[in-house]
């Protein structure tokens, strides 16, 4: 049972605790009205921000402008629970039916260097954002999660995952980094770093702003066409044109059903005190997952809290969702009982802050990088969850796909990738909840009895992710 408090100055929604830890940021004139640029970039998260950066360095001449509807880091880039994880943005099966596997395997590979690329930029840019690259733990907490575990484990060796990739963790391994309650096992990577979502964002922001690219906000793009972003301000005029919208793309006419937006939810606690520390023993700054069907991830923040995030209600009908990110009051109980149920001593502690965003996801949960040297459209998304780093990747191959560089990132395995629409309303919204609810099934029925549930949830996976 959950034994969580809220704290008295609680919060639900106000986007997130990134942005009450940093403050709410100065807004940016809005588009004066109509422009003609070189490239027009709609969307500044980080998919926006990392492509401007790029073109910017390696382009300079380039006149390029960011439009955003609200501001920037408003979406997903801001609300993410600050894992910069070197693991894929979509399926290696996927990748290496289409391309092969040694493609597939050069894209994991570039996915693991990406860490280093976003850090050294962070270091070049002065970008003060609490970055700690110590790793990632998965952990399993009952028999059932540690089977799958070791079946992933196998999965990824195959995956080209070498030694200096991963290493298996007994649970007294696991408990001499951090004390999970109930570890079986699990193992550990070095490829994720734990990072400010908020502060990276927005010092990204004025790192492409002093690079001379115009970051436009309260500024909604309508529609796009070649060579015209048609905009609530005006019309921005540009030779290129980069959709970079997430989980927002919805929103754009012309592309619903392309992506669709997965709620993710966090809590976030006071700052713990030492007593709870010492019971806990995380002292380093790796990021922690479980194996269950519905995943929680969390993170040590740098003023020593515990951030920890699930799917909560994963997705509401008809792809809607709340801009200031209000958490569902069954979602906060959920998250508060896992958080209890990893970390047992956070029980004599308070959680300060809710909050939830989207993430896009395509119908077979693979990223693509696309662009269309016709029209001078290209696009972006789809991390399925692992942003952070795929954003990096996906702009340095946009740089080289718009600027005709023929380099080993143009020819990944998510560029050109077209997959078909999700299903119409009622059946996306039928499809989406009956799978979580067969997860938090299988979820609860583990916990009870460590017996594998997996055969119907696996089933249902299959289904909603047209395997």
């Amino acid at each position: 049972m959950n034994t969580m408090r809220k704290s008295a100055d609680f919060s639900n929604g106000d986007i997130s605790f990134w942005f009450r830890d940093t403050g709410m940021p100065h807004r940016r004139p809005a588009l004066p009205g109509p422009i003609d640029v070189d490239v027009a970039i709609v969307g500044a998260g980080l998919t926006g921000l990392w492509t401007a950066y790029y073109l910017a360095t390696s382009a300079p001449e380039l006149t390029i402008a960011v439009v955003e509807k609200h501001f920037a880091g408003f979406g997903a880039s801001g609300r993410n629970g600050g894992w910069l994880s070197g693991e894929p943005a979509g399926q290696f099966r996927r990748y290496a039916k289409t391309h092969g596997t040694d493609s597939a395997r050069a894209m994991q590979q570039n996915m693991f260097s990406t860490i280093d690329e976003v850090l050294s930029i962070s270091k070049q840019e002065n970008i003060h954002a609490d970055i700690e690259k110590d790793g990632l733990i998965h952990v399993a907490t009952n028999d059932a999660q540690l089977d799958r575990l070791k079946h992933h484990v196998e999965e990824l060796r195959a995956q080209g995952w070498g030694p200096e990739d991963l290493q298996t963790l007994s649970p007294a391994e696991v408990s001499a980094r951090v004390n999970v309650a109930g570890a079986r096992g699990g193992f550990w990577t070095p490829h994720c770093a734990r990072i400010h979502p908020t502060k990276f964002t927005l010092g990204l922001a004025e790192a492409v702003e002093r690079l001379g690219v115009t970051i436009y906000e309260g500024t909604s793009a309508e529609s796009i066409e070649a060579g015209a972003v048609h905009t609530s301000r005006g019309t921005v005029s540009a030779k290129h044109i980069v959709r970079a919208l997430e989980g927002y793309t919805d929103s754009l006419q012309g592309h619903r059903r392309k992506l669709m937006p997965m709620n993710s939810s966090m809590i976030i606690t006071e700052p713990l005190p030492q007593s709870i520390w010492d019971e806990i023993g995380w002292r380093g700054a790796e990021l922690v997952g479980d194996m269950g069907h519905s995943f929680a991830y969390s993170h040590r923040t740098e003023d020593g809290r515990i951030a920890l995030g699930g799917r909560g209600v994963p997705y509401n009908y008809a792809s809607s969702f709340d801009p200031n990110g209000t958490t569902a009051n069954k979602a906060v109980g959920q998250l508060m009982d896992k958080m209890v149920s990893m970390f047992p001593a956070v029980s004599r502690s308070s959680v300060q802050h809710t909050w939830s965003g989207v993430l896009g996801v395509p119908r077979d949960w693979c990223a693509a990088v696309n662009f269309d040297k016709r029209t001078g459209i290209a696009s972006a998304g789809g991390y399925v969850g692992h942003g952070l780093a795929g954003t990096n990747l996906a702009a340095r191959t946009l740089r080289d796909l718009i600027l005709g560089y023929d380099t080993d990132l143009a020819h990944l395995p998510w560029v050109g990738r077209h997959v078909r629409r999700w299903e119409v309303e009622p059946i996306r919204w039928v499809g989406a909840s009956t799978l979580y609810a067969a997860y938090r099934y299988a979820d609860r029925k583990e916990n009870a009895s460590s017996q594998p549930t997996t055969a119907l949830a696996a089933r249902l996976a299959d289904v909603a992710s047209g395997r």
